[in-house]
């Protein structure tokens, strides 16, 4: 059956196959195996890796060589002095997005914008890793959403629909209201948590202005006078303002959180998915109760999803094996190459290759997310977008949430907290 299944991906490549030591391998695929060496940091999971790393070596003679580095700061400065000497692996692990960016890729990866595996790449995976309008890498794990969770037991109880847009939400928040449950909690005791309402937004920022990202970069858009920018500020003190959030939610901590939306004590938690495995840790007979919506807009697009998108594999430009690690890539990022990484590493997110069936047994809220992905209606978070995020966000956004900050004052703030930042990475305009 393995063999059967390798040839069907050689000649869905258009590829000819001949048998060798009993295995299915491409025509022109050398007998001696061909090591090549991958970076990774020592945080990854390989467990997926791994299972698709002995597939390539079993269809295409590749050997995946695994180099570890370390995580952090210091990770990051190896990358950068094995780029600038020369002695980078063949493949590295790195994160999508602004960082990736600065290391300038078109000098060290090789682009892979007309490669036909990249047809299977989602689109919002491939704007993180897009420079100058060329693409350099391929998802290495499961994404991660910045939405809505929600409970859908109170949902079916009080017969709501899950919203298409803001006004919609509203209603439906008024109505868990007079129902006596919270309609969206809150955990500003973990202040990082008062982030998603604004964050996730991005995907209607991005809906209206496509060309947001960059003009922010540029220091082209100030935060207070951009009506599209604004709104992200003004839903979450529309939030306050209409006693929609727990009224103790400077002492309420993300597990509390947690518990109140998996007890159904509290019907919606703006969060990124990965708080998924929190909850089927904690409550697992819950999990299923648990659903997943992008943050809505003001009615003129489609609701859509903000992505933290996954990190990618980079394929070395300056490698004596780019064929081989063209060969390496286009199994990684291919359907037959997902499903053999979720059979071995079960979905903990959407994924960012598209036309690859979810299993049937995974959460209902990465079923949510996945139908975003397979829709094609997911941006990828700014952060990712931009090298621009001020420390100070969180904290601006709590007072915005506790009503003590309007939105004209938060947005001014943060356009002023950014500014150091932008100078000390030398953007233009700042």
């Amino acid at each position: 059956m393995k063999k059967a299944l390798f040839v069907l991906f050689a000649l869905m490549l258009s590829l000819p196959v001949v048998c060798v030591a009993g295995q299915a391998l491409a025509a022109g695929t050398p007998e001696n195996p061909v090591t090549i060496s991958l970076l990774i940091n020592n945080t990854y999971e390989r467990s997926g890796l791994d299972a698709v790393a002995a597939a390539i070596k079993d269809s295409y003679n590749i050997i995946t060589e695994i180099d570890i580095r370390p995580g952090g700061d210091e990770g990051d400065n190896i990358v950068k002095t094995r780029l600038a000497t020369g002695e980078m692996s063949d493949l590295i692990w790195y994160n999508a997005g602004a960082l990736f960016a600065a290391l300038g890729p078109e000098r060290f990866f090789t682009d892979l914008t007309d490669q036909p595996f990249m047809q299977n790449v989602d689109e919002g995976f491939k704007l993180a890793v897009t420079v100058d309008d060329r693409i350099f890498g391929i998802p290495s794990d499961y994404g991660m959403g910045g939405g809505w969770l929600y409970n859908r037991k109170i949902y079916e109880e009080l017969g709501l629909s899950v919203p298409g847009t803001w006004e919609e939400l509203m209603q439906n928040n008024q109505i868990i209201k007079d129902a006596g449950l919270i309609p969206v909690i809150a955990s500003f005791a973990d202040s990082w948590t008062s982030q998603l309402v604004f964050l996730a937004d991005y995907h209607n920022v991005h809906m209206q202005e496509p060309d947001f990202a960059d003009r922010w970069t540029r220091n082209e858009v100030q935060l207070a006078e951009s009506h599209v920018a604004m709104r992200s500020f003004e839903k979450l003190a529309e939030l306050n303002e209409k006693g929609f959030m727990n009224a103790d939610r400077m002492a309420t901590t993300f597990d509390d959180a947690i518990h109140l939306l998996a007890t159904g004590q509290g019907a919606h938690y703006p969060m990124l998915s990965f708080a998924l495995g929190n909850i089927a840790e904690n409550f697992p007979e819950s999990i299923e109760d648990i659903g997943m919506f992008g943050q809505p807009g003001d009615g003129s697009h489609p609701r859509g999803l903000t992505m933290w998108v996954p990190d990618g594999f980079y394929l070395n430009r300056n490698s004596p094996h780019v064929d081989s690690l063209i060969t390496w890539a286009s199994f990684f990022a291919s359907p037959e190459g997902w499903e053999i990484f979720m059979s071995a590493r079960a979905p903990n997110g959407p994924l960012a290759i598209t036309g690859v069936p979810m299993p049937d047994d995974i959460m209902q809220a990465v079923k949510d997310m996945q139908g975003y992905i397979d829709a094609g209606r997911t941006v990828p978070a700014l952060e990712f977008l931009s090298p621009l995020k001020g420390p100070s966000l969180e904290q601006i956004l709590v007072e915005v949430g506790m009503g003590i900050s309007t939105p004209q004052e938060a947005a001014i703030a943060y356009q002023q907290d950014v500014l150091m930042q932008a100078r000390q990475l030398g953007l233009e305009g700042w």
